[in-house]
């Protein structure tokens, strides 16, 4: 059996630490910018779990605004809209992805990035 080796993306809003990707799960530690944003956007084919580790941030989940530090979990259903916000700190977040897992299933409806999809 082979050892899953983490390997980290460069983000305009921080970093994507991916530590597994066993389908059908995927695990990640985000790193979030202080102020900076990921886009609005929804997934077809996964539900994804977040549970903050260090930091403070806003998460928009289906046009709620969830209030983010330390200890905080928070789910969202595939279709869901959702935006993870990096608040005054660093905002570092453990992301669990369940269902089926491809990058390219990232509807993006705004980004201040210019990645709409």
């Amino acid at each position: 059996m082979q050892t899953p080796k983490p390997y980290r993306e460069e983000r305009p809003w921080g970093e994507e630490l991916w530590v597994s990707n066993d389908r059908p799960s995927m695990v990640k530690i985000l790193s979030i910018k202080p102020h900076e944003e990921l886009s609005l956007q929804y997934h077809r084919n996964r539900d994804e779990f977040w549970h903050v580790i260090s930091g403070d941030g806003t998460a928009i989940v289906d046009n709620d605004h969830v209030s983010l530090k330390a200890g905080v979990d928070q789910f969202v259903p595939k279709g869901i809209n959702h935006r993870l916000m990096g608040g005054v700190m660093e905002l570092i977040i453990l992301e669990l992805s369940f269902g089926e897992f491809d990058e390219k299933d990232i509807i993006r409806l705004e980004d201040k990035y210019g990645r709409i999809t």
